[in-house]
């Protein structure tokens, strides 16, 4: 049994906050502004498992409402996310995700970065896809007003599971 879920984010920078993707903390004079630390993809991602899953998306299992989740680390949130697919019974079959922005560049931290997710999520870094795009200097993020993302996972079923 196999399962497809698709993820997609966004966030406008903001002054005085660290740049968070992928779990790293990228060099960059803006962050992003957001209820948690505004992590776009590990949100992506975490919106594809939970998609694949059918079960709805991290606004509602992590509401922006909600104190307690109030500048929380995105990791935590997907590690989350994680324990629900593998209540599931499924586990990672591949990841590919896509950061789009102008500013700055994410050719020298993609190695990195999945490694990270690879960790989060329980898997192997040879099923874990990252890279980067500009938008040409179109839209909001050619105009350096935020990054966006977007994910597409596929998840399998436990092969050693007895159920």
């Amino acid at each position: 049994m196999i399962r497809i879920g698709h993820g997609f984010d966004v966030h406008a920078f903001a002054d005085d906050r660290p740049l968070i993707i992928g779990g790293l903390n990228i060099p960059h004079d803006r962050g992003l502004a957001g209820h948690s630390d505004a992590d776009v993809l590990l949100h992506t991602v975490a919106d594809a498992i939970l998609g694949a899953l059918a079960l709805g998306d991290i606004g509602k299992f992590f509401p922006d409402t909600d104190d307690k989740y109030k500048d929380m680390d995105s990791k935590v949130l997907l590690a989350e996310v994680v324990e629900k697919m593998h209540d599931e019974n499924y586990e990672i079959g591949n990841i590919d995700a896509v950061i789009m922005a102008q500013a700055p560049k994410f050719r020298p931290h993609i190695d990195d970065m999945r490694e990270s997710v690879a960790s989060i999520l329980k898997t192997s870094v040879s099923n874990v896809n990252i890279k980067a795009t500009t938008t040409e200097k179109l839209g909001f993020v050619g105009r350096k007003e935020g990054i966006t993302s977007e994910a597409v996972v596929l998840l399998t079923k436990w092969r050693n599971h007895n159920g």
